[in-house]
């Protein structure tokens, strides 16, 4: 019994190990591939809810879907999508000043002329900052991606056990029934976290947009977009949308940075403490060092697309390893998300039946 423990346990290891050589040769395509998952999974649960419409198929309600997003998508850019044009041009106009007014104020104080002068030490050392700077020019630059990952997902989406059946294919008997309960249990749990991270953003956006306003700061419309997109990526999204608004601040004066600097920090602590653990309650709940680790093992694997798409992957991974290795290998019956329903019964060593559907 030890022995095949054991040996269940290096064949799981060396198939991980096999995986992960995999996706890094193929990491083009693995990240491609993931981000037409992540959004055929949005497809498919708006439309499960119109499925409930009498004589609607699942096949015509995620074509329901796609129309409805397709048309909301060109009635917003029919009403706002010239001012936002305009603000994002007068950003880009603005950032040189921008940065100079941050500049000169930082070359005021004893702190600040330490932080240029280590800036100015890295820039010497010959480091390549433009990639980072140019992040969201890149980033547009992928609109060829963006479509294929579209295409792909309305795909996956229309049929998506014809997809799961033709993965479960490539996997062992003796492990189709509990790889296809493992699959299962990954798609529902980023359904959840897909749920909970939209609320979070659609929250962000419009409480940064509505400050900024308030606060008199021009193009506050385009900011709160920009930091609700960017609160896509948890932890380093925020910080990053954060120093954006403060910087282009500075070109209303200091004294307005920092009250930008103060929304910021308010908007991120309301959503931390007070928004996502109302939220978590029915999603999965990352911990935060996997969070961190995910932004940085992703992004190194993968560059920017890993970045953006970091905390899913941890999610789906997360869950595949508690169902796949926790409980099979190791039959440890922990659930397999972070926390357990409450309305759970106690947890009991547990055998996987038929796959659903």
């Amino acid at each position: 019994m030890v022995t095949s423990t054991f040996a269940r346990q290096v064949g799981f290891v060396l198939g991980l190990l096999v995986v992960l050589v995999l996706a890094w040769r193929l990491h083009d395509v693995l990240v491609l591939t993931f981000g037409a998952v992540v959004l055929a999974t949005a497809i498919r649960a708006g439309a499960r809810r119109l499925e409930q419409w009498p004589g609607l198929s699942p096949r015509q309600a995620v074509v329901a879907v796609v129309v409805l997003v397709a048309l909301g998508l060109l009635v917003g850019g029919w009403l706002v999508g010239d001012p936002f044009t305009e603000q994002i041009g007068r950003l880009r106009e603005r950032l040189p000043a921008a940065l100079d007014a941050a500049t000169d104020w930082l070359r005021q104080r004893p702190a600040g002329q330490a932080l240029l002068q280590w800036w100015h030490s890295l820039r010497g050392e010959g480091i390549a900052w433009a990639p980072v700077l140019n992040a969201a020019g890149l980033t547009f630059g992928a609109l060829g991606n963006a479509g294929l990952m579209v295409v792909l997902a309305v795909y996956l989406a229309l049929d998506p056990r014809l997809y799961r059946q033709g993965l479960l294919r490539l996997v062992p008997m003796a492990w189709r029934t509990r790889v296809a309960s493992a699959l299962e249990a990954s798609g529902e749990g980023l359904q959840r976290w897909l749920l909970g991270q939209g609320v979070s953003m659609l929250f962000v956006g419009c409480s940064t947009a509505l400050g900024l306003a308030l606060l008199g700061m021009p193009m506050a419309f385009s900011l709160g977009v920009i930091a609700g997109l960017m609160d896509f990526v948890p932890y380093f999204g925020p910080i990053a949308s954060g120093l954006v608004a403060v910087l282009f601040a500075f070109t209303e004066g200091p004294e307005k940075a920092l009250y930008v600097a103060i929304l910021a920090a308010v908007i991120q602590q309301v959503e931390g403490n007070v928004l996502m653990p109302l939220v978590q309650r029915r999603a999965v709940e990352l911990p935060p060092v996997l969070g961190l680790l995910s932004v940085v093992v992703f992004g190194l694997l993968f560059g920017v697309m890993g970045v953006i798409f970091a905390t899913p992957m941890m999610v789906v991974t997360m869950i595949l390893v508690q169902k796949l290795y926790v409980q099979q290998v190791l039959h440890d019956p922990m659930p397999a998300t972070a926390e357990a329903s409450p309305a759970s019964p106690p947890a009991v060593p547990r055998t996987d039946t038929a796959p659903p559907g």
